[in-house]
This record gives structure tokens, sequence and C-alpha cells, in this order.
């Protein structure tokens, strides 16, 4: 009687630990969110905040009409679940906890994809994809997996999701990123288009980037230990799932600080992932030893990752997320044929090849991560190729270099009350507007095209002997070339200001929580000079002509008339200045 009442307790703790794992999983969306934002640039942070919440309700969406079917549906040979509609039809007795805790797991392999794609992705064409990866992709390898598929029915082991969310979620961004293309700046290319340096773009807020990264091992105890059915297995899980991260965070800022002379922050924040995502498979059915051998190789592989999609794949990955869940995802769904012990509490099966089980598990999971890859590899490309093709999977460049945030949202500032303008690396991109005059070659333009682009305010008359200030209002996609030539033209001394403005073409106003807000303001450069022995009007002809792309609103130059120096005195010392007269 006494066992009989201690099983039934047993069995509602753990039921309810379920549901609370479930929700600790959920509270990963907000650490993926913090990491991705605090990863990338401030223009686009409102725009990956929103890609976050939509994961998780669009895959709720789709998961109720499809997905939670295809995963734990009636078995269909070995490959597929039955579709189903028990949540409408048959309530009553319905999975409710095996459904919410799935979902969880569900959006989270979507969501991985967002930061690897992160500042040049279309907001459609990820909620496109992200339904698509909720609805098919993960509910049918999961399904292969936990539903009772063939995998399960051979004994491949992948506890909490190694091979089954992180490695399908790092596959699926590898490719996306791919597919995209590097962020403007991203890359140097010489003349012959060999790219000759890769250029960093450091994240506008590590503080939430770290916080993100503690929410995220906080979630991770759910997220392993959620499945647990015993005391002694969920207290073995919490230990592997706190050993391998820190023992992979260890082995960075060791690595980091020897070969880059400093431990690197952002680059150890991406180990603590590694090592999480490396511990998920094998987490219930390894010991300490080989959570600390897991973690140390998922400390250095994720350094490893990073080096080589920038410097051999030459794939634009902002925040990591294919050396974080792709490659530690593979090496955890591997770790378990390598590492697994039967000294492991509820583990009296599967044994590795290290600890005397040979070679069958590791064939096993090899096998498991060869199907599951190459399904994930074939769905995710046909899935980006058909959006790329329909409705496009990339901004246009005017929209990435001002911003997500304003372009998709129309949210001026994810930080609102403060300024913030973030162009490093971005002074490259080619404009192309709504605004075509007709004629984009200068020297063919009429008068009138050339004055609609480039307004000149206060042109002198006639070519002026005395000294003038030249105050250009430029895009940043032009600013190259104007410094180019005003440097041919002999016009050193320059001084450029990041401003924020607009032209004729405000665009109309945007909406806030139903509230009309101001038109956004553009980022562009004020180029300053003062010339004297340089004819004022080839100054201004050369900026006219390295504005103008036959759009209005290249750009306008204002210039002022210095007629008189004047001598200010400021206690012992004297200095000129000039004074702009009107």
């Amino acid at each position: 009687m006494t066992e009989e009442i201690f099983s039934v307790v047993n069995g509602e703790v753990f039921g309810v630990w379920f549901l609370i794992g479930a929700a600790l999983v959920f509270w990963m969306q907000a650490g993926f969110a913090m990491v991705e934002t605090g990863f990338t640039r401030a223009k686009n942070a409102g725009n990956i905040l929103m890609k976050n919440l939509m994961d998780f309700c669009i895959g709720t969406v789709v998961f109720i009409l499809i997905g939670f079917g295809l995963l734990f549906g009636e078995d269909l040979v070995g490959l597929i679940g039955k579709p189903g509609f028990d949540i409408f039809t048959d309530y009553a007795n319905f999975d409710w906890s095996n459904f919410v805790f799935n979902l969880v797991f569900c959006a989270t392999t979507a969501t991985i994809v967002s930061g690897a794609m992160a500042e040049r992705t279309k907001f459609l064409s990820y909620c496109v994809y992200s339904a698509v990866i909720s609805a098919f992709i993960y509910p049918v390898e999961a399904h292969w997996i936990w539903g009772g598929g063939w995998l399960s029915q051979i004994g491949f082991h992948d506890f909490a999701g190694s091979c089954a969310i992180h490695m399908v979620g790092g596959i699926s961004a590898l490719i996306g990123a791919w597919l995209l293309g590097p962020r403007i700046g991203k890359f140097v290319k010489d003349a012959k288009g060999r790219i000759t340096k890769v250029n960093a773009f450091p994240g506008h807020n590590l503080p939430i980037g770290c916080l993100g990264v503690f929410i995220l091992w906080l979630g991770w105890y759910g997220f392993n230990g959620a499945a647990c059915t015993s005391v002694e297995q969920l207290g073995s899980v919490f230990v592997t799932t706190t050993v391998a991260p820190a023992i992979a965070t260890v082995v960075c800022m060791i690595f980091t600080w020897i070969k880059y002379g400093k431990p690197d922050v952002s680059m150890c924040l991406n180990a603590s992932l590694a090592g999480l995502v490396a511990i998920t498979a094998p987490c219930d059915v390894t010991d300490v030893t080989g959570a600390i051998i897991i973690g140390a190789v998922a400390g250095l592989l994720v350094v490893f990752g990073v080096w080589f999609l920038d410097n051999k794949l030459r794939v634009d990955d902002p925040v990591g997320a294919v050396a974080v869940h792709c490659l530690n995802g593979i090496w955890g769904t591997i770790a378990v044929g390598l590492f697994a012990t039967t000294s492991a509490p509820g583990n009296d099966s599967i044994v590795g090849l290290f600890y005397g089980g040979g070679f069958k598990q590791l064939g096993l999971q090899l096998a498991g991560f060869a199907s599951v890859a190459a399904w994930t590899t074939v769905m995710i490309t046909i899935t980006f190729l058909v959006i790329k093709a329909t409705v496009g999977l990339r901004v246009s460049e005017e929209e990435e270099i001002v911003g997500l945030d304003s372009c998709e949202h129309g949210l001026p500032s994810a930080y609102a009350g403060f300024s913030i303008m973030d162009i490093s690396n971005t002074m490259t991109m080619d404009v192309n507007e709504n605004t075509d005059l007709g004629v984009s070659d200068y020297d063919s333009a009429s008068s009138f095209q050339k004055k609609a682009a480039v307004n000149v305010v206060k042109a002198p008359e006639m070519p002026a002997t005395g000294i003038y200030k030249v105050v250009i209002i430029a895009k940043l996609s032009r600013y190259d070339h104007l410094k180019k030539a005003m440097n041919d033209l002999g016009v050193t001394g320059m001084t450029v200001t990041q401003v924020m403005g607009c032209g004729v073409q405000k665009g109309a106003g945007e909406m806030y929580r139903g509230v009309e807000v101001d038109a956004t303001l553009l980022p562009k450069v004020k180029v300053e000079v003062v010339v004297s022995k340089i004819p004022v009007d080839s100054v201004i002809a050369a900026a006219k002509k390295a504005l103008y792309t036959g759009h209005i609103g290249d750009g306008k130059i204002f210039v002022y008339n210095v007629d008189k120096v004047v001598k200010v005195r400021t206690g012992e010392e004297d200095f000129e200045a000039l004074q702009d007269v009107e």
C-alpha cells in the first residue's frame, strides 16, 4: 500500500515538474531574444524582438493544426505521424501536457534560424519559413526520434534535442544565411571580387546578450530535465547540464586569451550555449567525466566554427548560431555513442565506445545524424528557394542600411529617448529607390535632373576668389564616392558628422499603438570643407557628380561665403576663427 501511495505521489510530482519544465523552455524564448538583440545592431533590435515573439505565436497556430499530429499521431511505417484533430474533437481525453511540452520545443527550433539570418531578412519571409519549420520540418524528424518513428525503433538516442532541435535549427540557419548572403560591408573584396578582409560587426548591447545567456542556461534545466522520471535521474541531468557549459566557457576563455591576447567576452557567451547544446542529447546517459570532455570540445568547437564560417565558407552569421547549434548539435549527437554509461541513473542499456560498448551505439548515432541532416537540408533548401523566388528573402539595400526597425515595422527606434545610430562598415551600399529621374549618368542628365537630384543652396553666381565653407548633406551610400572626388580635387581637409534627416520624401506617417508618429529620419552624413585656393564651383561640380545617381534627394549642398577673418582673444592665446556671413 505504501509503495502504491509513493508511486502515485511520485507520478503526480513529476507530472507537475513536466509542465514546469515546459514553462522554463518557453522562458528560453526571452533568452534567445536577448542574445540575438544584444549581438546585433541597435537599428534592428525591434525586428529581432518581433521575430522571437512570432516564433512562438506562429508556431502555436501551425502546431495545433498539423505539427502535433505529424509528431505524435499514429505511426505510419515509421516515417510520420497520422494527422489528427483530437484537440478539437476529443479535448477531454487530449494529451494536454505533452502538447504544451513539445510546442515549446518546436518554437526553439525555429528561433535558432533567426539569429543567423538577422539584420537583412524580410519579416514576411521569416514568418513563412518559421511556419514551415514548425508545421512540417521539425515534427517529421522529431517523430522519427521521439514519436515512435524508425530512429527510436532502432535505438537512436537524443534525450532532449541536440539532434532533433539544435542541429536541425543550425543546419537551417547555415543554409538560410548562405542563400541570403552577407550583410553589407561584412566582407571587403578586391577588384577581382576576391574577399580580402572580414569586418567585425560588434553587438550593440553585450549586457543584454549576457542576460540572454543566463536566461537560456536557467531554461536549459527544464529543457534537459523536464522528461526525467526520478529524483536521481533529475539530479544527474542537472549536474551534467551545469558542468558541460561551465567547462566549455573556461576552455574558450583560455583559448581566446592565448590566441587573441585577451579573453573574448562574446565568444565565451557563445561557448556557454555551445556546452549546453552539446550536452543536451547525452545529458541523461553520461557521467561528470563525459560531461567535462563534451564541454571542453564544445568550447573549442564554437571558436573554430565562428572562424570557419567567416574565413572559409564566407557565411555571415551575426550571432554565431551555426557554430553554437549546428556544430555542437552534431557533436552532442555523436557524443552519446562515445560517453554513454550505465552508471548514469536510469540508463541500463546504452553504452558508449569509451565505456566498453563498442561501435554499435556510435553507428546508430551517426545514422541518426546523417538521416536528420539530409531531411533538414533538402526540405529547408526547398523552402528558402520557393520563398526567394516568390516574395523574396532579403530586404533592399536601402532598407538594410536604414534598419529593419524603421522599414519593416515603422519603429523609429527600439530605444526611444536615446540617440543611437550604427553605420559601421555600411557606407558602400548602392541606392535603389522609387525616385528615378530616368537618367543615371551624370554627364547625360539635364540641368533640371541634376538640380532635382542634388540641390545647391547659395551657390555663387561666378567663380569666387574668397574663402568658402561648403556643407554637403549626402546619403551614406555615396560617402565613399564623395570622399574620393574631394581627394582627387585636392580637398583633403574635411569634417564628417553622422546626422539624421529627411528631405521632401518623408513618406507616410507611421502608427505606434494606434497613434501617428513623425516620419522616420534617415541616417546621413554631413561633410564640411573650407576652400580658398580651389575654386568653389569646382568643389560644387565634383560633389554633385559624386552624389548623383539619378534619384530625387541624392543630396544637398550649402555654400557659405566667409568674407572676413576675425581675431578672437581668450586669455593668453589668440586664434583665427572663420565667421559665416549670410
